[in-house]
This record gives structure tokens, C-alpha cells and sequence, in this order.
């Protein structure tokens, strides 16, 4: 049985850390970045029976009209499970965004498990830009 938990204090910050410098989105993460990103959002955990971490999320919002989900990660030994699909459905029934309007999100590999729970690419690219940091960039620009 896997309990979701928001209260910070209860998250694994080193174990978040090695998740997320071991993905393809965030290869080699600072600690540091890692407890900023932390401090500045919603985050959620997912928690096993004993209490250890297995797996984690965040959302950062205004909570009135935007959202961004991020590092949504399970770790290896629990996935299949449903728990991300859990946290995610988590955070889109939270009272604190019933009203926002738009949901953003990044994904290399699990359109499936966001079609599932409503996501759809996007209306109009075309309106869409991003900036990013040379050094970030270029390190995307090498990932497959």
C-alpha cells in the first residue's frame, strides 16, 4: 500500500536528488538546485508501508490560472504500480487548483500515462516559445 503525502518534511531530499540527476531531463543535478526547486513548489511524495520514499512530484503554480507538473518520478522497484499515475490524479483533484486553466507538462516517454488522465498535446505550438540557459541547452541538445 503506497501513501501520498505533501508535507515536505517528509521527503527524502538525497533520494530525490539521485533520482533526478539520474534522469534524462535533469542528468547530474546540483543538490542545490534540487532544495530550491523543493522550497519553490507544491511537492508530493509517495510513501510505502515502512515510510520510505518511492516516489515523488511537484507542481509549480500560481494557483489561480497556470500549472506545471514536474519530475514526476517512481522508482524502479515500485513502477507499474499506478503510483505516478496516482500522484499526478493527486494533484489534478487538489482543491488549490480546481480553477486553473492550463497544466503544462514535459515528457519523453509517458504520453500514455497523461492521455489517461486528460492531457493532450498542445492546441497551438506554434504560440509557444521557451529560453533556455546555453549550458542547459547544449546538454539537451546531446541527450537522445
Amino acid at each position: 500500500m503506497i501513501a501520498l503525502d505533501d508535507d515536505r518534511a517528509r521527503i527524502d531530499v538525497a533520494r530525490v536528488h539521485g533520482w533526478l540527476a539520474s534522469s534524462y531531463w535533469s542528468p547530474g543535478i546540483e543538490r542545490s538546485l534540487v532544495e530550491r526547486a523543493i522550497a519553490g513548489s507544491h511537492c508530493l511524495g509517495a510513501y510505502d508501508e515502512a515510510g520510505e520514499q518511492r516516489g515523488f512530484a511537484r507542481m509549480i503554480t500560481d494557483r489561480a490560472t497556470f500549472a506545471w507538473l514536474a519530475d514526476v518520478w517512481v522508482e524502479e522497484g515500485a513502477r507499474g504500480q499506478g503510483i505516478g499515475r496516482d500522484m499526478v490524479r493527486w494533484f489534478l483533484k487538489h482543491p488549490d487548483y480546481a480553477g486553473i486553466r492550463r497544466v503544462g507538462l514535459v515528457t519523453a516517454d509517458a504520453h500514455g500515462v497523461y492521455a489517461a488522465l486528460g492531457f493532450t498535446p498542445l492546441l497551438r505550438p506554434e504560440r509557444y516559445m521557451e529560453r533556455l540557459a546555453p549550458a542547459f541547452a547544449a546538454m539537451l541538445a546531446d541527450a537522445p
